[in-house]
Formats: C-alpha cells, structure tokens, sequence
C-alpha cells in the first residue's frame, strides 16, 4: 500500500562498505547473490503457477537447534522455501558438524541448504605523507550450509509448544497497541501515510478473517518503522522508480514474520507468497534486492518487538 493507496514508500540500503564477494575454492568469484534469489524465485514462482504457499510447510521462525536462535534477515527466506520445495515439516535446522556433535547422522543423499552471513573486516594503514594511522571497515558475504532436521537421523526433535488459541491475536494487539504512528480504523483503503505518520485501516469486519487483518496491519506497522524518526529506510537512490517495489518487499516480509512470531502464519501464508510474488520481477532487475530487502525487513521487526518489549516494561 502506498502513502495514497494500498503500501507505501521506501528507505535505507543494507549494503556493507567494502563489500567483497567470497572467493570460490576455484579462485573465481562466486556470486551468492544470484544463488540466493535465484532459490527464491523458484519458490515464488511455485507459489504463483501451483497455487502452493510459499511457506507453508513452516509454522515458525527457522531455529538452529543447537542454539535455539532463529535466522535472520534472506536467511529466513532460503530456509522457509527450501522446506516448502522439499516437504520439510521441522522448523530446526543444523551445520554438518553440529549433526555429528549431537551424535546424529546426515542420511546419505541428502542436500545440504546454503545460507550466508556478514563477516566484518579491518584494514589499518597509514598515511606516509602524514605518519596518520587510517582504518578501514567492512564485510564480506561468507556462506555456510545447513540440513533440516528432517534430514537426520539419530536426533529426536524438541518438543514443540501447542499453537496459540485465538487468543493469540491478543499479542498482535499488543503489536498495535506499541505503534509509534497513530492507527486509524474504518476507512475504505489500508495505507500508511508518510506525511502525516498514520496507519489507516478499513473496519475489522470487512476482513475476512481476523488473521487477514492482522496481517494487513502488520504490513502497514512494518512501513511506518521506515519513518526517519525510526529507521530512516531510503532506498530511492539506488532504485529509482522501483523504491515503491521494493519498500513492499520489506513491508510482506516484516509482515511474515511478525506472523510467525504470533503463531498466526499458517492462516496468512498465501497472502504473502501471492503478494510478493506480485513483485517478483525486482528479484530479477536486481539479484542484491531480495537479500537488502530481507535484512531490512529483519531490521524493522527486531525494532518493533524492541517497542513491545518497551511497552510491556512500561505496564509492569
């Protein structure tokens, strides 16, 4: 919805100074980026020739067993589609060595998931002209690969918590309720307005479903945390025309995953996989766009449950 109609506007790159593609064992450059997107794109166009949910086969955050952390920003993404494409059922997931550290065992077969992270780096010089001393920082994209649990054998999963009841959707209203942008309710459209700071939703009966609502205002909370006030997201400079695209790519994906949080994700799924793939064609302008798009849309979710863990110190 844009600042006038259905999402709204865009901000701040998550694109590292320094950035060096990893080097392949070969000695050329191997290029994650495509690898990446092009996983996602495979899901997405299931999602949209099939009629299949991006992810459905993934109730909750993707968890590393072994510390019980969920992944973040594209990572989120590889690991919900590689689930949907293989029939995984398990939210876990585990490096080859932590497997054998845990006395399990990879079934001979089975594929291994690629996942990246950021390492940083420091470079020290100094000027000869000046004797100064100047330091230089960065990252570097690095990969590691992981196998679901349903890939292992000899490690019984964790016992999982009962979903949520209805009153689940209670803790979405708390989500609501933390909002820094004035939410209003009853109109005909859903947009966050940028100029003013507000959410505007049409009434809650005209969803179709609470979870539907939720969804859609969770999408709207998602934009607002671009504010310059909040995160500052602009990503005009880089995408031009395409900044609205993007922006709604942030917004799904924020979306999804504070779904997830709220355990509300099995009933939205299919409007985030159509939704985004409603957008799929920035994926292939820009094969960095889906790893900037999922980082920052991990950015603005850590930042919204940093204002309900605020709100809940504040009613204690």
């Amino acid at each position: 919805m844009n600042t006038n109609e259905r999402k709204t506007d865009a901000r701040s790159p998550v694109n590292p100074e320094g950035f060096k593609p990893q080097q392949s064992a070969e000695g050329g450059r191997q290029d994650i980026h495509q690898a990446i997107t092009d996983q996602i794109l495979a899901a997405m166009e299931t999602a949209r020739t099939t009629g299949r949910r991006l992810w459905d086969s993934q109730p909750s955050l993707p968890l590393n067993l072994t510390t019980g952390k969920p992944y973040t920003g594209i990572n989120v993404l590889v690991l919900w589609s590689a689930a949907l494409s293989r029939g995984f059922t398990s939210p876990y997931w585990l490096t080859y060595k932590q497997s054998a550290e845990r006395g399990g065992q990879v079934r001979k077969g089975e594929r291994s998931t690629l996942c990246v992270f950021y390492k940083p780096w420091e470079s020290t010089e100094t000027n000869p002209e000046n004797g100064e001393t100047e330091t230089t920082r960065g990252a570097v994209l690095k990969t590691f690969r992981v196998f679901n649990l349903d890939q292992i054998d000899g490690i019984e999963a964790p016992g999982r918590e009962p979903r949520a009841p209805f009153q689940a959707i209670e803790d979405a209203e708390h989500i609501l309720q933390a909002s820094p942008a004035r939410i209003i309710e009853g109109g005909a459209q859903a947009f966050y307005q940028l100029a003013t700071d507000t959410i505007h939703l049409p009434a809650r009966e005209a969803f179709i479903s609470p979870e539907a609502f939720y969804s859609v205002a969770l999408h709207e909370v998602t934009h607002s945390t671009g504010h310059a006030s909040r995160l500052a997201r602009d990503f005009s400079g880089r995408f031009g025309d395409a900044a609205y695209a993007f922006e709604e790519l942030i917004a799904e994906m924020g979306s999804a995953f504070l779904a997830a949080d709220l355990g509300i994700i099995g009933s939205t799924l299919q409007d985030h996989a159509d939704y985004l793939a409603h957008w799929i064609k920035i994926l292939r302008d820009d094969k960095k766009a889906i790893l900037t798009a999922a980082a920052a849309a991990s950015k603005a979710h850590a930042f919204i449950k940093g204002l309900l863990a605020e709100g809940q110190e504040v009613a204690a």
